[in-house]
């Protein structure tokens, strides 16, 4: 562990820790200050907040289904540093639009805000991952990873917090003063040069993805590390389209609460993701992802039932920040949202550096794309499948029931890979 936060000291990876850092946290502030602010001040029908919410998760994902084999192609091809300042400049011009629209209140231009962060992130995403065996030596990976995934969530724990307790036009100055912190932070990762000489760029997306998968998806262990990480997602999906809704209409609670239960997911995914590493001590192995998956699905089992038989407001009221810390439901609840983020931590963690290992320097950030490229196919997947369940009348609180089937199908993928490298 200490080994690892040394890295924070060293130029090879605080600058890219810092420009992470802060994209995730702007990513996410800006989309749930949008999802906050239609849902408790625009719309008022439980019907129309969880088909917002989904359709919200899915503009932000379909830019990394559709651009991911081009984002990987690129990411190997030219200066990752280079790649991150481009990335970084157009996140400023996002984030005028972005706030103009959380200013005015203009759904339509909050959207197009979404689907351009969505693209921002589906060009940076191969570049942190490949970057890191490139500056890193072999026995820092785990560890860099493990850190580059805890403060990810860190950042996500900031940016919807804030979310939750500012007003939608301190919001809108905000996104854009960060994207421009970001950006100096981007110029101070230091140079990396693609690697080989093989960097001809299809930029055919159609094509590109299908030859992205196929050319990745034929190693096994990627293969299975892969759509293991996919089966995560597509299970993150369906949370986080439904905590907003279920925050308001099944717990009902204020938008303060809404903010806090992504908070503390943000929180639970960065404490297992230090705690696996300190686990594995620097070592890529899968041996406890099956565990911590399975313990996952018990958790979002117990939230269920906690969630099912939850005590009610007074009639046209809702709960704000301290009266639901007051419910007697609250510790437990909270501590079962909490356990589900740091299993899911735990699990996938490791998983992503397999992705960074087994492949050549030269081709990891292809590799990356592939990833991301199947988990945002599975995410959308999943965001359909919670609308589909939404629009025949399936609450939000009985749909954590097929999350949880769904752990056990990660389990298993996550055994098969275990037993396949380990």
């Amino acid at each position: 562990m200490q080994m690892s936060l040394a890295l924070m000291k060293q130029r090879r990876f605080l600058p890219l820790f810092v420009t992470q850092f802060l994209g995730a946290m702007n990513d996410n502030l800006f989309k749930t200050a949008m999802v906050l602010f239609v849902i408790y001040n625009l719309y008022n029908d439980p019907k129309q907040e969880e088909v917002f919410s989904g359709i919200a998760s899915a503009v932000f994902i379909i830019p990394f289904f559709l651009l991911s084999a081009v984002a990987g192609q690129l990411a190997d091809a030219y200066d990752k540093a280079r790649m991150i300042r481009i990335v970084k400049t157009a996140e400023i011009g996002i984030m005028v639009v972005g706030g103009l629209g959380l200013l005015i209140g203009n759904v339509p231009l909050m959207m197009i805000a979404l689907f351009s962060m969505g693209v921002h992130s589906t060009f940076f995403g191969p570049i942190k991952y490949a970057i890191l065996p490139q500056h890193l030596e072999p026995d820092q990976v785990l560890g860099g990873t493990g850190l580059v995934e805890a403060g990810t969530y860190i950042a996500i724990l900031a940016g919807t917090i804030l979310a939750g307790f500012i007003d939608h036009n301190v919001a809108a100055a905000l996104v854009l003063g960060l994207a421009v912190v970001g950006w100096f932070a981007g110029r101070e990762v230091p140079p990396a040069p693609p690697i080989g000489d093989d960097h001809a760029i299809d930029w055919n997306i159609f094509r590109a993805s299908y030859r992205l998968v196929a050319d990745t998806l034929h190693i096994r262990r990627l293969f299975l590390a892969i759509v293991s990480i996919s089966f995560f997602w597509a299970i993150g999906a369906v949370l986080f389209v439904q905590f907003p809704p279920l925050v308001k209409n099944v717990l009902q609670a204020d938008k303060s609460v809404a903010s806090m239960f992504l908070a503390i997911f943000s929180i639970g995914i960065a404490i297992g993701s230090v705690a696996i590493n300190r686990l594995l001590q620097g070592h890529v192995s899968a041996r406890y992802a099956p565990g911590s998956v399975i313990a996952m699905g018990l958790f979002v089992l117990a939230f269920h039932f906690i969630a099912k038989f939850w005590a009610p407001a007074p009639a046209g009221t809702l709960y704000d920040f301290w009266a639901f810390f007051a419910h007697p439901g609250a510790p437990i609840l909270l501590a079962c949202l909490l356990a589900i983020a740091i299993s899911g931590g735990m699990f996938v963690v490791p998983l992503y550096a397999f992705l960074t290992t087994t492949v050549p320097k030269s081709q990891t950030a292809r590799t990356v794309g592939a990833n991301n490229l199947v988990n945002a196919g599975c995410m959308v997947v999943g965001c359909a499948l919670a609308l589909g369940l939404s629009a025949i009348g399936i609450s939000a609180t009985d749909q954590f029931i097929m999350t949880a089937a769904m752990c056990l199908v990660s389990a298993y993928l996550a055994w098969l890979l275990h037993k396949a490298c380990d």
